[in-house]
């Protein structure tokens, strides 16, 4: 094939800027260099046994074929009871949630369903960079705000400048990932009154709304008024460590809900229908009982205090996550030009992978000084992770000849 062909059968223009993901080339660099992972955020531990069993008994019982294209109705009551305690109100679980192959197609479906060409998304940077390739996807226009660290609030003046007569949507994400910022009522007030005045939906994505540290989470949607315009965002991989089996869902009024419907049925259809069925279990179970996310809560909390320690005595400046299971380092203030050059040193010399934050970020107004690192580990990860930066402090690799 020639080189004028191969060109013609590469990525589309919507996404050939995106090209590959960063966690996917930190993940081969953490192989290569046989590095402890720190970078892409999935737990090194299994999820609990009462969920796992729930998903055998239901392969065991047959559940191998489709389900309905929105969801069993058992798991859309249970997400709808779940929901139920951040969000204030009581979903219908017919009209109103949708059981996707977990947020990032929810996002997908969202956004697919919702835009027409040319439409705007707000986008809160830094953000998870699915945002910005499903806006294209969908022929939308992402419109980029950037939150300044190390406090990463929302201010009003920055936020109403990108919006304008076509803002189709915001998207929004709290707790955050990257920064672990649980954002504010005063901050939830800006985007619920900016959204009113524009007619704007809310995309609220809440996959991290069990992972807390500063107070419980609340959902925007309890702001009067929002409920009718905003589509809540969730999942069941982070709370229960079960991020491969990919079971998501959306809450949303009826009419945003047939716009999302029409795009997930032609994405995958429908979501696993036994882990769907163990899904029903599993979130039933905690609205019984919360033992089990009062545990998930002192084994994270416990999590995010040796990883602070970790990095701190590495030589680390971190902002302490009020939620999620991620924290943000100073990689300039640590002796590095950038982000990128301090991730490529640790995972190459150090042996400890980390995500460059400016991958979440529009390009061309990337902050470049963060590093994230995942603190969904085993105790033992984290601290042969400890052994390598003490080992190979972070100042000492910046200052050596590139």
């Amino acid at each position: 094939m020639s080189a004028t062909q191969q060109s013609m059968h590469g990525p589309s223009a919507r996404l050939a800027p995106f090209g590959e993901s960063i966690f996917t080339t930190m993940s081969r660099l953490a192989t290569e260099h046989k590095a402890v992972n720190l970078g892409q955020g999935f737990p090194d531990f299994d999820g609990p046994d009462f969920v796992k069993e729930a998903a055998q008994r239901a392969i065991a019982d047959g559940h191998g074929q489709y389900a309905r294209a929105f969801g069993l109705p058992e798991t859309n009551r249970a997400i709808a009871e779940a929901a139920q305690r951040t969000c204030g109100f009581q979903a219908d679980p017919e009209r109103e949630v949708t059981v996707t192959a977990g947020c990032t197609e929810a996002i997908a479906a969202c956004l697919l369903g919702l835009l027409s060409p040319g439409d705007e998304v707000v986008l809160l940077d830094p953000s998870y960079d699915s945002y910005a390739a499903c806006v294209a996807m969908a022929g939308g226009v992402a419109r980029r705000v950037r939150l300044e660290g190390p406090d990463f609030r929302i201010r009003r003046a920055d936020l109403e400048a990108a919006f304008s007569s076509r803002t189709k949507a915001i998207l929004l994400n709290s707790p955050h990932n990257p920064t672990g910022r649980m954002f504010g009522d005063d901050e939830y007030a800006i985007v619920a009154d900016l959204a009113e005045r524009h007619d704007a939906i809310i995309l609220s994505d809440e996959v991290y709304d069990a992972i807390t540290y500063a107070r419980p989470h609340q959902s925007i949607t309890r702001i009067p008024g929002v409920r009718e315009r905003a589509v809540i965002l969730g999942s069941l991989g982070k709370t229960f460590s079960l991020t491969g089996w990919k079971i998501g869902w959306t809450i949303a009024p009826p009419s945003i809900t047939a716009a999302i419907r029409c795009a997930h049925q032609f994405l995958t259809f429908c979501a696993a229908t036994p882990l769907q069925r163990a899904a029903a279990d599993a979130l039933s179970t905690v609205c019984r009982d919360d033992a089990y996310l009062r545990q998930l809560h002192t084994e994270y909390t416990a999590r995010r205090t040796m990883m602070l320690e970790v990095l701190s005595d590495a030589g680390f400046q971190c902002v302490e996550p009020e939620g999620s299971y991620f924290i943000l380092v100073d990689a300039v203030e640590a002796g590095f030009p950038d982000d990128v050059t301090a991730a490529r040193r640790l995972v190459v010399e150090a042996g400890v992978a980390a995500i460059p934050a400016s991958s979440f970020y529009e390009p061309a107004n990337a902050d470049r000084r963060w590093l994230r690192f995942a603190f969904c580990k085993r105790e033992s990860t984290m601290l042969e992770a400890r052994r390598r930066l003490l080992a190979n402090p972070p100042r000492r690799l910046a200052e050596r000849p590139a």
